[in-house]
């Protein structure tokens, strides 16, 4: 099972109006990278920190943008969700995406916020079938 987990200087970005993100407009992105990379959540703020991105057909170096993006508020609590995501099969492809990065593309790593990582427990790929990343019903994420 996959599991979601915030860069921990986000919040503290945006409070701060540090690389700041508007998620209605701005352009954010799915990232894959490989186990050889190493989530620090307290310490990693901008896409230069991400190394070991994946390499191969169908995918393109940056990652995929979201689409459908929305944020929507209900009672106090903030829910961020997006289309699903799909990586095309192709025999040329990858198989050793580990982490999915979420990010802000200013098409500048040093000034590309990330804001979140997933962690598929397992290397996931596009080889042998389309790859897919389907969010959680209740949204990519939440914040109360």
């Amino acid at each position: 099972m996959a599991s979601i987990t915030k860069y921990d200087k986000f919040l503290k970005n945006q409070l701060n109006g540090v690389g700041v993100i508007d998620f209605d407009t701005d352009t954010l992105k799915l990232a894959l990278v490989t186990s050889a990379y190493v989530p620090a959540a307290t310490t990693h703020d901008f896409f230069d920190d991400i190394t070991n991105e994946v390499t191969g057909t169908g995918y393109t170096a940056g990652g995929v943008t979201l689409t459908g993006v929305t944020l929507t508020e209900t009672a106090g609590t903030v829910k961020l969700d997006a289309d699903n995501v799909t990586v095309t099969q192709s025999g040329a492809g990858f198989s050793n995406a580990r982490y999915g990065i979420l990010y802000k593309s200013t098409g500048t790593a040093g000034t590309s916020p990330l804001f979140a990582y997933i962690d598929f427990v397992t290397d996931v790929g596009n080889v042998a079938s389309d790859l897919s990343v389907n969010w959680n019903a209740a949204g990519i994420s939440t914040w109360t």
